[in-house]
């Protein structure tokens, strides 16, 4: 038995920004963006067409913290007629969005539910159409965002059916002009988001078979845009191929290698996207052997010898210049064990189909991990 449920509408082509004041439909807005180029830009064309926003945030972070969403958060407070919220931007963007459309103008309410899984009912829950400028994270088609304490140490993840945007709007044509490094990690974590999404204890063939795409569209098109920043068409490809992981994680969340990802983007500054993919191809060499449909899945990939497939995905990865071992990305030996302990113990860890052990065997044969030096 499975089941795979996705209610948000999906308007996807080249240009289609110039559509949106017709999709926002005369309800009054607040707009979430950036402060930089294009973005002002962007918020003046939109405004001269939609009417200008009731309320404009644009001083979002790369991993939204506790203490500037509360901030952020207040500045609802008291705006009744705000109908919809206009999410412009990456996914940090989107993500902010969603905590406040939940918020309703007090982060406390949110805080709450992040802590104790309880108080859903006082949220607001208003309406978001999604706009991508990056093809990663796939927010514009999932129920959930992360949110950063950074001062406690802790990430926690804002879900609730009610949070999906209604409209995810993505026009690859905003993607472009997107500088190397943002596109390359960009582009990792929606790899991560497809593989995750496969070697998961919540995976059902429709969630496979968009990350099968997915992965297979990125492995393709990554490495060919990263050398040809302005190619629209490949772009295009990696808009779609995000999209497609998001579909497919939205039914499942992820699992380990973000797990794992988390305390390295806290503790040693690791780009979110480098965190969650560094460790796929010894994700991937650990969980041979499952059989089903997931291992069906990795192999159109990967081809039968998912091993060999293991070896490739580190030179993929090599080839990027991305190091694929802990300490390639500055994390001590000694820290490595407790990493893995704390991911494997975590909710995206037990989404995970594999086990610890298995990992730990592949990461010593493949010189990811030091045991000795735990």
């Amino acid at each position: 038995m499975w089941n795979y449920q996705n209610p948000v509408k999906v308007i996807f082509g080249d240009g289609q920004f110039r559509s949106l004041a017709d999709l926002i439909g005369g309800r009054r807005y607040a707009l979430v963006t950036y402060p930089d180029s294009p973005f002002p830009e962007l918020a003046n064309t939109l405004a001269s067409q939609a009417g200008a926003p009731v309320l404009t945030i644009e001083d979002v972070a790369p991993n939204p913290d506790y203490e500037l969403l509360r901030r952020q958060s207040a500045k609802f407070a008291g705006l009744d007629e705000i109908e919809v919220i206009v999410a412009l931007g990456g996914g940090s963007v989107i993500d902010s969005a969603k905590v406040f459309a939940a918020a309703g103008g007090s982060f406390d309410r949110v805080a709450t539910f992040l802590e104790t899984k309880e108080g859903a009912d006082a949220f607001s829950f208003l309406p978001i159409i999604a706009v991508p400028t990056t093809a990663g994270t796939g927010s514009e088609v999932t129920c959930w965002a992360t949110v950063w304490n950074e001062a406690q140490g802790k990430k926690y993840s804002l879900a609730h059916p009610r949070l999906y945007p209604e409209t995810a709007f993505v026009d690859p044509e905003l993607m472009l002009g997107k500088p190397y490094g943002l596109t390359m990690a960009t582009g990792l974590d929606a790899l991560s988001h497809s593989l995750e999404s496969i070697w998961n204890v919540n995976a059902n063939p429709v969630s496979a078979r968009h990350a099968v795409a997915a992965a297979r569209l990125i492995i393709d098109a990554l490495p060919k845009l990263l050398r040809d920043l302005g190619n629209a068409n490949l772009r295009r490809d990696m808009a779609e191929a995000s999209l497609c992981a998001g579909l497919a994680f939205s039914n499942t969340k992820t699992a380990i290698a973000h797990n794992l990802s988390y305390p390295i983007t806290l503790g040693w500054g690791v780009q979110h996207g480098i965190a969650c993919s560094f460790t796929l191809p010894t994700v991937l060499s650990s969980v041979i052997g499952m059989g089903g449909f997931r291992e069906a899945a990795l192999k159109e990939i990967f081809g039968d010898d998912l091993e060999a497939g293991s070896v490739e995905l580190t030179r993929f990865l090599n080839r990027l210049d991305v190091g694929t071992r802990f300490a390639d990305h500055g994390v001590p030996a000694e820290k490595c064990v407790a990493i893995v302990d704390e991911a494997f113990a975590g909710e995206r860890g037990k989404n995970f189909v594999g086990s610890k052990e298995n990992f730990l065997a592949a990461a010593t044969r493949q010189d990811v991990i030091k045991l000795s030096a735990a």
